[in-house]
């Protein structure tokens, strides 16, 4: 009951964040986004502790896909929200805000579609490092499509609202190949724990995630060996940014959409 009434609470101060955000972007593009933090730091506070006591249960953690995508949720708030503290990143609160609002929702309302699980110290790290890699990569998704739509703009020579608080392209396209890497890296560590520690990674409930989970690493991979060897950038780097999130998209949420509602009727 606590943990429902934290998650309402948590949604709450997150659509109070983004109706202020769009308030300040109306009567400054430039505004100090302190308060805005501030609101979404409550809110981010009060997601975790609500979505603590959707995942510790009784008799182990519930990894169910909505209890899943509220932990993402969250993860990704919180190195946003880290990282704003010293880069301009505000402006990805007006998506991340109501789809953060919408996947704690979904997690509050909705039974578990699978049992607690049971798992072992280096199991646990295995998750989080995984949980963290498809939240950067997320981000960086994020990052690609706002700096799709700010080329687009400026080709178009538009100027609006969200436009003028925008940093600069070169700004948006240094902090997308940071996401990519660090994501990468995380990604990398995932799938070498993911072999250690399993005892058949392509067991058949497995494989659909695995595979899609390489073919992503070796999406970003190469994206990463274009923007070094041959300068990749503008809209080439956003197509292969969301190719690789695709992958990930399709390969850890599809297997879940299977496993959880498909296999079980």
């Amino acid at each position: 009951m606590t943990g429902s009434i934290l998650g309402f609470a948590a949604i709450a101060a997150y659509m109070i964040g983004l109706v202020y955000h769009l308030m300040q972007l109306r009567k400054d593009p430039h505004f100090n986004p302190i308060s805005l933090q501030t609101i979404t730091g409550i809110g981010i506070c009060l997601h975790g502790l609500a979505i603590a006591g959707l995942l510790l249960v009784e008799g182990g953690l519930d990894l169910s896909l909505f209890k899943i995508l509220a932990l993402l949720a969250l993860v990704i708030n919180v190195l946003v929200f880290v990282s704003g503290l010293k880069k301009p990143l505000h402006s990805l609160y007006l998506v991340l805000l109501p789809l953060s609002a919408l996947c704690l929702l979904a997690a509050l309302v909705s039974p578990s579609s699978k049992p607690p699980a049971l798992m072992s110290g280096p199991m646990q790290a295995h998750v989080l490092i995984s949980i963290l890699a498809y939240s950067l990569l997320a981000i960086a998704a994020l990052q690609a499509l706002l700096a799709g739509y700010q080329d687009w703009q400026l080709k178009h020579k538009h100027q609006n609202i969200l436009m003028r608080t925008l940093p600069p392209v070169q700004t948006m396209e240094t902090l997308l190949f940071e996401l990519i890497w660090a994501g990468e890296i995380l990604l990398t560590l995932s799938l070498i724990s993911g072999f250690l520690f399993f005892d058949d990674l392509f067991a058949q409930q497995l494989v659909h995630k695995v595979t899609f989970s390489i073919v992503a690493w070796a999406v970003y991979a190469i994206l990463l060996w274009g923007r070094h060897n041959r300068g990749w950038r503008g809209n080439k780097a956003i197509r292969w940014t969301w190719a690789g999130f695709i992958a990930i998209l399709v390969g850890y949420i599809g297997s879940k959409i299977v496993l959880e509602f498909i296999l079980t009727q």
